[in-house]
């Protein structure tokens, strides 16, 4: 047999096709067909227009211009000779150029600039947001400036999917450009805040309340243009924020020029549901009508910890175990706020206790709430209720057995009267702290036989080191982009604002960052500021009626300050710092859970081991160059929840703008992650991956792009993202390699701090 294959085939016959048929051996038939008159015209072009891309693409590509631009000359000679519909000024012109645009002139006399798509007018391709592929939410953007008319098709509407496209959809309509939506109430899933930003910028909105019948499920975009050169996108991706940026979604973009016939049955099955009784123009109180459902039970509340680990927690705690069976009885796990360290850690302590002697554990945190919460876990995961006794505050242990304990209260009462090997397994949580005078007396007097430390940041703005108590290396890591990649927390929005505030007079010190007092006088007591904030957060807030903020404040007059400017603004809102009575701020957290308040402002608050998932919004006001403190404030909203599918970050850009040095300390907290980023990061680019929606205000291009860069990239990457905008490292600062392999040798540089204390040797 020939090259030919057995199948199905719709191929002009050619003389060299011909030539194979007849070398068909006896087991295969060839079944031919009349070419039909009403086919004809498209099975030739395509045929010679194959042959047309062959020949020229044949050519060396500084003569293919000029040779197609000939080729193509003697082609339309032969049609204008043989056939009607053809005439000589068909052909080319000699000088080989593509007409890319008309604009219109403004009234200064220069020319309007139409952006282009980010695929070629003349492309059709499937996009899959794969990683590296432009997302088909960056396609979409790209596509609206240039369009005449635009016609969307959308099974379902949230405002998370609509709000990056916002400001373009309403350029759009403010030149006076159609735009039209039809959506549906299918699962309830359409949001009414989204379906009110489209009618308030202008869109003409239909949906249809039939569930049981038409239950439209399409997703398509039709950007209509004047110029003949229209394009679509069809696919599976709903009006979301996963669909549009994180989610498996698969979409066809169709280029109206080479396949007109889609795009002429698109538009026309849209005109006729469009003009369908079943879809309904959009009115507010029809759609709240008709889309209530009533409670189907009682709320349960269920405990937020698993006894189950998560596949991802126990690969952390198979690293730890390989740790210890290589004689590595000092251990620090680095995991992203909101993975779960204490439930891991009390799981590993399980273990433990199935395994040594004896297991007297001392749970050592800084703060009484953290304490309380890993009690509370603990005897969860053990499935004990009076496992554990605290001591902090008031409370005090009456065995000794199983402490959860302050280290304010381990060092006011006196080292002396612990005995180094009375706990045989201290864990120790926020394990930055470390670097405090307070720890070293604690870590250097205690002896136990399994030592856990547990943080999310363990690289200190002031460089202080605290990796040689365990020669340099993180037993098991688990870094916040890689969680939020492996889809364990939530993406976040990230919204730049430039408040106008001059920083530039507040006392600033390397390690220290602003004097407190003087930036408290500065921002408290602001208005213009307090309004441009609450404008801010009314615009890119997912629905400012019912959204649920935590406020980072500079100080407490400051927090009570934002208070009472949210309250003013109808926007309810308290605020609370480390002072207020914990009844209170207990009852501030449930009062935002409930949807009573709109936000709540603290200070000094709220920064580490609170887990609040009823939380969809944080605004960042308090200026800093701190990493640990910028992601400390901002871990709270990571969390992964059902409620939200991204969770909105507010800060303002000049906050962030004062110092933007990269150190060799800092730059080593993302040395372990580096080779994962180095070949995907692109600064503003559509295939950055999908941690982030960074949005940032009107800004110099250069400032915007350090900022984002600070705000939401690793540090180790800074650099390479935004090169001549940053001070490199000076070239006699130390680093050091905190590899993830327990095994890498010795190629960093050693730290010259005193190693831990030789008592930790023992061994069960």
């Amino acid at each position: 047999m020939t090259g030919l294959q057995r199948g199905l085939y719709e191929q002009l016959i050619t003389v060299a096709l011909e030539a194979q048929l007849r070398e068909l051996d006896a087991k295969h038939e060839a079944f031919r067909a009349r070419l039909h008159g009403e086919e004809a015209a498209d099975r030739i072009a395509l045929h010679l227009g194959t042959l047309i891309r062959r020949a020229i693409s044949g050519l060396d590509a500084k003569r293919r211009t000029d040779v197609g631009v000939q080729l193509a000359g003697q082609i339309v000679d032969l049609l204008n000779a043989a056939a009607k519909g053809v005439d000589a000024a068909d052909a080319p012109s000699p000088a080989g150029e593509v007409l890319q645009a008309i604009a219109s002139l403004r009234p200064d006399g220069t020319a309007e600039h139409i952006k282009l798509p980010a695929t070629p007018l003349l492309d059709t391709t499937l996009l899959t947001n794969a990683p590296g592929e432009p997302r088909i939410g960056f396609q979409l953007q790209s596509e609206v400036p240039s369009a005449d008319r635009i016609d969307i098709l959308m099974a379902f509407v949230r405002r998370s999917g609509i709000q990056p496209l916002l400001e373009l959809l309403r350029r759009h309509r403010d030149a006076t450009r159609p735009l039209r939506l039809l959506t549906t109430t299918y699962t309830n899933s359409t949001e009414l805040s989204a379906l009110q930003a489209l009618r308030d910028l202008g869109a003409d909105v239909r949906v249809s309340y039939d569930t049981s019948s038409t239950r439209l499920h399409a997703k398509a975009w039709l950007f209509h243009r004047a110029s003949g050169y229209s394009t679509a996108f069809i696919g599976s991706s709903n009006l979301t924020h996963s669909a549009q940026v994180t989610g498996l979604e698969w979409n066809v973009r169709v280029s109206g020029a080479r396949n007109p016939d889609v795009i002429d049955k698109f538009s026309a099955v849209f005109d006729s549901y469009w003009n369908n009784d079943d879809f309904r123009p959009f009115d507010e109180a029809e759609f709240r009508e008709l889309t209530q459902t009533p409670a189907s039970g009682p709320r349960v509340y269920l405990s937020p910890v698993e006894i189950r680990p998560e596949p991802f927690q126990s690969r952390l705690l198979e690293q730890i175990e390989l740790s210890r069976l290589r004689g590595r009885h000092r251990n620090l796990l680095v995991s992203a706020t909101g993975t779960g360290k204490t439930v891991m850690a009390a799981l590993d302590y399980q273990r433990l206790r199935g395994r040594l002697p004896r297991t007297r554990l001392l749970f050592i945190a800084h703060r009484k709430e953290i304490l309380e919460q890993s009690l509370a876990t603990f005897r969860h995961a053990l499935r004990d209720a009076a496992f554990g006794e605290l001591w902090v505050g008031g409370n005090h242990p009456t065995h000794f057995d199983h402490v959860f304990a302050s280290v304010q209260s381990l060092t006011a009462t006196g080292l002396a009267n612990i005995e180094p090997d009375h706990f045989d397994v201290v864990i120790i949580d926020e394990f930055h702290h470390a670097a405090a005078r307070t720890y070293k007396a604690l870590l250097d007097h205690l002896c136990p036989i399994e030592l856990l430390a547990l943080t999310a940041t363990p690289e200190r703005s002031d460089e202080e080191p605290i990796l040689h108590w365990f020669n340099g290396r993180i037993a098991a890591e688990l870094r916040l982009w890689d969680a939020i990649d492996q889809h364990r927390l939530s993406p976040f929005a990230y919204y730049g604002i430039s408040d106008g505030v001059d920083y530039r007079g507040v006392t600033w010190k390397r390690g220290r960052g602003y004097d407190p007092q003087e930036l408290s006088n500065l921002v408290t007591g602001d208005h213009a500021l307090a309004r441009l904030i609450i404008e801010n957060v009314a615009k890119v807030a997912p629905d400012p009626d019912s959204m649920r903020a935590l406020g980072f404040c500079v100080s407490v007059a400051h927090a009570r300050f934002m208070a009472d400017q949210f309250c003013e603004a109808d926007l309810p809102a308290v605020a609370v710092w480390a002072d207020t009575p914990p009844e209170q701020r207990r009852h501030a957290l449930e009062a935002l859970k409930a949807g009573e308040l709109r936000a709540v402002f603290s200070a000094d608050l709220f920064n580490e081991g609170v887990d609040v998932p009823s939380v969809d919004t944080l605004l960042l006001l308090r200026p800093t160059d701190s990493p640990t403190v910028s992601y400390s404030n901002s871990a709270v909203a990571y969390v992964a929840r059902k409620q939200s599918p991204f969770a909105p970050c507010w800060t303002s850009l000049a906050s962030t703008a004062r110092s933007f040095s990269s150190t060799a300390g800092l730059e080593r907290y993302w040395a372990a992650a580096e080779s994962n980023w180095r070949n995907r990061l692109r600064v503003a680019s559509p295939s950055c991956p999908a941690v982030v929606i960074c949005n940032l205000m009107p800004l110099p291009r250069k400032r915007c792009s350090r900022i984002f860069v600070r705000a939401c990239l690793p540090r180790g990457l800074q650099r390479r993202a935004s090169c001549s905008a940053w001070r490199k490292p000076h070239p006699t600062s130390r680093s050091r390699d905190f590899s993830r392999n327990p095994d890498s040798s010795s190629k960093t540089s050693t730290p010259t701090t005193t190693a831990g204390p030789t008592c930790w040797k023992r061994v069960a």
